[in-house]
């Protein structure tokens, strides 16, 4: 068997550019062997979603081909977002589903995130996943290829469960992604006026990248919360499983402040429980959790990973700094920006001015993301050698499980190497904006020492 692109299969899931390191034979080879492996763990179907990027038609098709030519059934769940192909999983009973999406990447890209028999495919099972399909360990079949409508299920599930105090008047942006498919129904049913920005499902994104991650593409949100009566905005990420949130008076909420939020709500029904947070996240979220009644635990990054831990660990709330949150309490326990997002509401409209509970967060200044860009391999070779070798003045403690974050009395600084691309992933955070200055001189220094001659993007 010939060879697949090593590119496109990363930590979490698969991804490559359209027609270029992923076309519609390589996408049908990966559901040939993902159809052999739900087989050989004894499931018998597996459910297919795509998001709204041009290319999701041929590769989703692509894919249950394949699916279906190990013998094993595919069911075509349409154009939804990726929480809902999860929710599929278990509404049809067939506990495997496959998302083709691209997520946050650019309009040409696409990709496969992956659960075959409840567990979510990432690192190791990835790789074996290749060797499958290019070793030829491959099952043969005719699998039967139906279609299946969960959307009112999804819907009726939440809106059965969430209940507002109150109705509540939102901006809502969906960035022409496919949240726009079912989000404002959704958010309807559980008694929201909306003010709706491109929630027309559009695969060219014509008016912002569905990223609600990036300041810029939350612009849209803050001129609309300005210029009409709504309360709050919320905006998703190009597959539904993100959420972005922005106050009335136009100040962006990150996932790790939203942690808070969703922390205190859900120990008050589960005291005790154990809350589990991203390596990325803000050092006053572990004080938070343990004020509150909880357990802290801090993890590596990866939608996968924290997945897959949470589901480990029993843990009923666990998310991540990039804006996956996943609820165990009430829900099933995979990342999904549509609920997160209703779950939100339902706790800020116990109030009468809807930003307040959001605005007494703790906070402290700090940076967003920065990204290091370097060659293929370079960022781990540099975190081995910071790991190693970096001096870093005044630091309390060093945690290493996913790169190497530096605790301070006063602050953290963050440098990891990404799993998805060729950068290092820095973040700063501290009391006060000299107190950041200081420990961004420290790693620039460190870095510099380790690694002579690098450009920093801070």
């Amino acid at each position: 068997m010939t060879q697949l692109p090593a590119e496109i299969f990363k930590a979490y899931d698969i991804r490559g550019i359209v027609g270029k390191s992923l076309t519609a034979d390589v996408v049908r080879r990966i559901g040939h062997a993902l159809g052999s492996l739900a087989l050989e763990q004894g499931q018998a179907a597996i459910a297919v979603g795509r998001d709204g990027r041009l290319s999701g038609p041929e590769l989703a098709g692509a894919l249950m081909d394949g699916i279906c030519a190990a013998g094993c059934d595919a069911i075509d769940v349409g154009c939804v977002p990726t929480p809902v192909t999860y929710f599929a999983a278990y509404e049809l009973g067939c506990n495997s589903c496959v998302s083709v999406t691209g997520s946050h990447n650019p309009p040409d890209y696409n990709g496969l995130k992956m659960v075959i028999g409840g567990t979510t495919l990432a690192l190791d099972a990835i790789q074996q996943l290749k060797a499958r399909a290019e070793g030829g360990d491959l099952k043969h079949g005719k699998g039967e290829r139906r279609s299946a409508d969960v959307v009112p299920a999804y819907i009726e599930r939440i809106v059965s469960d969430v209940k507002l105090a109150r109705p509540l008047k939102i901006v809502m942006d969906c960035g022409n992604g496919v949240a726009g498919a079912v989000a404002p129904e959704l958010f309807k049913r559980l008694g929201c006026d909306i003010v709706p920005l491109f929630c027309e499902v559009d695969g060219n994104f014509p008016n912002h990248h569905p990223d609600p991650s990036k300041p810029e593409n939350l612009a849209d949100v803050i001129r609309a919360l300005a210029e009409t009566d709504a309360e709050i905005g919320i905006a998703f990420d190009g597959d539904g499983d993100r959420l972005g949130v922005v106050t009335k008076d136009g100040e962006i909420i990150y996932p790790d402040r939203q942690l808070m939020l969703f922390a205190a709500d859900v120990l008050a029904r589960v005291p005790g429980g154990q809350i589990i947070y991203d390596v990325k996240c803000t050092r006053l979220l572990a004080p938070w959790i343990r004020e509150h009644g909880g357990q802290p635990l801090m993890w590596n990054t990866g939608h996968a990973l924290v997945k897959a831990k949470l589901k480990e660990s029993g843990a009923p709330l666990a998310g991540e700094m990039s804006g996956h949150t996943f609820f165990k309490e009430r829900w099933y326990g995979f990342d999904d920006g549509l609920y997160a997002g209703a779950r939100l509401l339902e706790i800020l409209s116990r109030s009468a001015d809807v930003s307040a509970p959001l605005k007494t967060l703790p906070d402290s200044p700090s940076t967003p993301e920065l990204n290091l860009k370097m060659a293929e391999g370079e960022p781990f070779a540099l975190i081995d050698q910071l790991k190693a070798e970096g001096r870093f003045t005044g630091a309390t403690e060093r945690i290493t499980i996913d790169g190497l974050r530096v605790e301070y009395p006063d602050g953290f600084g963050l440098a990891r190497p990404s799993n998805t691309t060729p950068v290092v992933v820095l973040r700063f955070e501290a009391d006060n904006a000299a107190a950041l200055a200081r420990i961004q001189d420290d790693f620039r220094a460190a870095i510099s020492a380790v690694w002579p001659g690098v450009e920093l993007p801070f």
